[in-house]
């Protein structure tokens, strides 16, 4: 049978509370978001977090995002482009900033793995760059 039905759609926000984009709920299983869009304005920063439970999968469709991860204490970036199409695994307990480096918004679909429970309190640690090469840990 069709259907229509609503979609989820929440606007995103920096550190310093300016709007850099914003999140779309794609697919649901129940309670539970199976995959999202993460929308980024040309030259936003989104993060930086990590997932105590989840791991992440990115395929940039739309634009340029530099993936930016904080593994064991050392800085690796990798480049998304939706021109050369690749798919990102982001393991849980990494802590990830999204920074668009395009001049134009950019789309990044995310796969996580277990789909996201809103009933999962504290499953995102939010951290700074200073926070994250200190090594501290939350």
């Amino acid at each position: 049978m069709t259907k229509k039905e609503p979609v989820k759609k929440v606007t995103t926000y920096d550190a310093h509370k300016k709007e850099n984009g914003f999140l779309t709920e794609l697919f649901k299983d129940g309670d539970k978001t199976v995959v999202y869009l993460s929308v980024a304005k040309p030259g936003a920063f989104k993060g930086y977090h990590l997932h105590r439970v989840r791991a992440a999968r990115y395929v940039c469709l739309k634009g340029k995002m530099k993936i930016i991860l904080y593994v064991n204490g050392k800085r690796e970036e990798y480049i998304l482009d939706a021109s050369k199409p690749e798919r990102l695994f982001i393991p849980k307990n990494i802590a990830t900033g999204l920074e668009n480096i395009g001049d134009e918004e950019a789309w990044l679909i995310n796969y996580p793995d277990p789909p996201y429970d809103p009933n999962l309190k504290d499953e995102q640690v939010e951290y700074t760059q200073e926070e994250l090469e200190q090594g501290i840990v939350k």
